[in-house]
């Protein structure tokens, strides 16, 4: 079966040879900036924009599983995009990621 509103677009966003582990990167799909992390021998996809201040994720460091944001601190899990420590208080979106052969790919939000 081809073709359902539940099948997602998939989107290429790095090569896994351009994300180590332990790295971050973003990604705009759709008008939507992205945080695509290298964590523990899989890739994560949660927004790249921090709910407190805006600040982009993507400049921020990976500690065990976690993101924090260089502006001010707030923690955000990289699996569920659950705030862990504030300042933030809103959770961030999670994106759907897969490899297919060397590329890294999210699930087009929305689709």
């Amino acid at each position: 079966w081809i073709g359902g509103e539940d099948v997602p677009d998939w989107v290429t966003v790095a090569r896994t040879d351009e994300l180590s582990d332990g790295e971050l990167t973003s990604a705009t799909i759709v008008g939507i900036v992205l945080l695509i992390a290298g964590a523990g021998g899989e890739y994560l996809s949660i927004g790249d924009v921090c709910t407190h201040e805006q600040c982009s994720l993507a400049d921020g460091e990976i500690e065990d599983g976690t993101v924090r944001c260089s502006c001010h601190g707030s923690v955000f899990d990289l699996g569920t995009g659950a705030v862990v420590e504030p300042p933030a208080t809103e959770d961030e979106p999670v994106y759907e990621v897969r490899v297919e052969g060397d590329e890294i790919q999210v699930a087009k939000p929305g689709t």
